[in-house]
């Protein structure tokens, strides 16, 4: 650590390496924008492509050490492992399709580096159930990429609710709809698409694995409530394809609230339309992804409160996670920025309280999802979420 004269030990930042999201990807640009927002965590090496040349062009561009660009994940970890612990990285996001997600995260577990992991955490869930036992006793943090939970208003969402200004929560309606799968064409033309509808690298889901599974996770943070049962309507709209595109999902929750989660690829001329409304018994709330800095408080006997992120009003969880004055639009990137920045808290601090998805939530995701597609698969009715 670097001191100056009085003052105390500055921090240093924590070292990253990345697995995937090299030149074509979308999703690895945005880790490391999200990474770099608050100037605490530094890129220092990765394995960019399971092409060596691709990993080595997309190392180049992010001008990093050559030495320090692998040809592939087994690589990295062997090599990281071997420098001295000032040098080495000290973290691995796993920005993969699915199928990667476990092995790359068992090597980095016997390599001792602590992991943050696009979801779903794995293929399936007996993968992410050994990930959970690797995990037991290591010494090392995992977290999870739920991204919108790190939004401002989401976090003063779950506070008011936790803080008991909405009564006992009676209903929960959580909606994720994108467009970009209505086309057929979609599945030869775009690789993000023959991926995620390919069981091969995306799992029993398409949808519900894609986005499903952030609805019901927003449905659990912002409530505070688990899901206890599900009954599920999947679909494959867009024929041809052998993975789900549409999900309707009924829901019941552990003090016996209902839900209803509707996620589709197939909507028409819908971008990512995440919205979620909480009901209580005494009022209610709603949330919009694409109007981030929005959160409405909806009440039987008054007019309906319209929330702003900023607001001297808000709670503390929600003034942590925002980064600029009122009147500033946050969004994405600073949503995900939270959740790096709480990631790294957990690093720094294990023993703290953190607000960043780990391995619970993880188990729960793949769960949700395999659920999911038992239930469709079925003439039973209601099927209960199992505890693992």
């Amino acid at each position: 650590m670097d001191t100056l004269k009085g003052n105390k030990p500055r921090a240093e930042k924590l070292r990253m390496g990345m697995v995937g999201g090299g030149e074509g990807a979308f999703i690895g640009a945005v880790h490391r924008m999200a990474a770099a927002l608050d100037g605490e965590i530094e890129l220092v090496c990765g394995a960019f492509s399971s092409d060596p040349k691709r990993s080595l062009r997309s190392g180049r561009a992010l001008m990093l050490n050559e030495q320090r660009i692998y040809p592939d994940y087994l690589t990295m970890m062997t090599r990281e492992a071997a420098l001295p612990a000032s040098q080495r990285m000290q973290f691995v996001v796993i920005v993969t399709p699915n199928d990667y997600h476990f092995p790359i995260a068992r090597a980095a577990i016997e390599a001792g580096f602590h992991i943050l992991s696009d979801k779903p955490a794995t293929l399936n869930l007996d993968e992410v159930l050994q990930l959970r036992t690797l995990l037991e006793g290591s010494g090392l943090c995992y977290g999870l990429t739920y991204t919108y939970t790190g939004y401002p208003l989401v976090k003063e969402a779950r506070q008011r609710i936790q803080a008991g200004e909405l009564g006992e929560i009676r209903k929960v309606l959580v909606e994720y709809t994108q467009g970009w799968l209505a086309d057929r064409q979609q599945d030869e033309s775009n690789k993000q698409a023959q991926w995620r509808l390919d069981p091969k690298t995306a799992g029993v889901s398409g949808c519900i694995g894609d986005i499903g599974v952030h609805a019901a996770n927003l449905a659990e943070y912002i409530s505070g409530l688990q899901i206890d049962e599900l009954c599920a309507d999947l679909s494959s709209l867009v024929p041809g394809r052998s993975l789900d595109d549409d999900g309707s999902i009924l829901l019941r929750f552990n003090n016996q609230a209902r839900g209803v989660l509707t996620a589709s690829q197939v909507c028409s001329g819908e971008e990512n339309a995440l919205t979620i409304k909480v009901y209580g018994e005494k009022g209610g709330l709603e949330w919009c992804q694409q109007e981030p800095n929005t959160l409405c408080l909806k009440w039987p006997d008054r007019p309906t409160e319209v929330l702003r992120t900023g607001g001297t009003y808000l709670g503390e969880m929600a003034a942590a996670n925002t980064r600029i004055p009122m009147g500033h639009p946050e969004g994405y990137l600073e949503a995900f920025a939270n959740i790096y920045r709480a990631f790294a808290g957990t690093i720094r601090n294990p023993e703290a309280s953190s607000d960043c998805p780990g391995i619970d939530e993880a188990v729960r995701g793949m769960t949700f999802i395999e659920l999911a597609v038992s239930a469709s698969a079925s003439d039973q009715k209601w099927h209960r979420f199992a505890e693992h």
